[in-house]
């Protein structure tokens, strides 16, 4: 079970974005793409057969998912998420910090 997902508030802990936070648009393997954090410019050449235009373009780049940490709302920090077994068989995520679980 992976400890981030699609959709989940981080807060980047290393790096030029340390200390801003985003939502989570797609997970990779081992990294993340953030919403508007790790901006890199692309050049690109124009692609008519793809209706591409040319000229550069800004977008996210991957972050490692060691580099960010999920938002605890309660604590308002970033926080270590653990792999907990409900009684009926769910596994859910919580916080270690406050035990609280992250999937209601």
């Amino acid at each position: 079970m992976n400890k981030i997902r699609k959709g989940d508030e981080v807060v980047v802990i290393a790096g030029r974005d340390k200390g801003r936070r985003g939502t989570v648009i797609k997970v990779l393997e081992d990294k993340v793409l953030v919403e508007n954090l790790n901006m890199v410019k692309r050049h690109t050449k124009p692609n008519p057969q793809r209706n591409l235009q040319g000229g550069i373009i800004e977008r996210e780049a991957p972050i490692h998912v060691s580099n960010v940490m999920l938002w605890n709302p309660v604590a308002k920090k970033g926080d270590r998420v653990g792999v907990r077994t409900l009684a009926d068989g769910r596994k859910v995520r919580f916080f270690k910090s406050n035990q609280e679980v992250v999937d209601a």
